[in-house]
């Protein structure tokens, strides 16, 4: 195995693993944080996929599979992440400050992408939490609302403040030089809040039971040949959602079989 070593350090970088400098980083309460590092020349991935990233913290660093919030054209990469008192990374990822190193692996990976879906007219994307991150990716991507004509972000926390991060994403997105006009129009995002006084407050998969989820957004349900689906959250939201997915008769795909909706499993701490 060749082994390098990292600047100013005698830490060795195996083969495999990049080491990237950390650019930006942002606090949004005690629980959620956003940070953007510098992205290798050679770094390729598809909007949608995650990467393992650990810290030079220890001889055998721990290594955690995070989503890529930023689009594939970006020319750093984002993460964005929950902090985790005791987490064996987010422990120590969460104080992370500008000029810090982040350990990159250098293949990504993941189903939440557009070609683990056939063409369709709307796509949904259901989120919780930070499983917002692949989708903050795919809205900024051309490719998206080149196979979409509409694209709904669904995002549920369970407080107000939780929203804040997408929030942020969606606000900016119309000034976005690459897909801002694309998206203009196009994208409607509907969030939720369970713990909270909120103008929509409910879990997703009830909102969609109960028909509020559609007439809030003024489409009518979920049809197979017209809507496609992702999912990303916990594994009781994947679990539930999935089942509301497919009483809708959508199929669950991934990058070998596409079909009409896809699911995420891989989770932080």
């Amino acid at each position: 195995m060749n082994v390098s070593m990292l600047p100013g350090t005698s830490f060795p970088i195996p083969d495999g693993v990049f080491a990237e400098r950390v650019t930006l980083v942002e606090h949004y309460n005690d629980r959620l944080f956003r940070f953007r590092i510098t992205r290798p020349a050679s770094f390729r991935f598809r909007s949608g996929e995650f990467v393992m990233i650990g810290l030079p913290n220890s001889d055998r660093p721990v290594y955690r599979a995070y989503s890529i919030a930023s689009p594939s054209w970006d020319d750093e990469i984002e993460f964005y992440s929950i902090k985790v008192p005791d987490g064996p990374l987010t422990e120590h990822l969460q104080k992370i400050q500008s000029g810090d190193t982040v350990l990159l692996r250098k293949k990504a990976t993941g189903t939440l992408v557009n070609d683990a879906l056939l063409a369709g007219r709307r796509l949904y994307m259901f989120a919780t939490g930070t499983g917002i991150a692949p989708f903050a990716s795919l809205i900024r991507d051309p490719e998206t609302y080149e196979k979409f004509e509409q694209v709904i972000l669904c995002h549920t926390c369970r407080d107000v403040e939780e929203l804040a991060y997408g929030k942020q994403i969606v606000a900016a997105l119309p000034s976005d030089e690459i897909v801002g006009e694309m998206a203009r129009g196009r994208l409607l995002h509907y969030t939720t809040v369970t713990r909270e006084d909120y103008p929509c407050r409910g879990r997703q998969t009830d909102l969609m039971a109960s028909g509020k989820l559609f007439a809030d957004l003024g489409v009518s349900p979920i049809h197979p040949e017209t809507d496609r689906g992702m999912i990303c959250g916990s594994m009781a939201m994947l679990r539930d959602t999935k089942a509301a997915l497919e009483a809708f008769d959508l199929v669950e795909g991934s990058n070998n079989a596409p079909a009409t909706f896809v699911v995420e499993r891989a989770f932080v701490d």
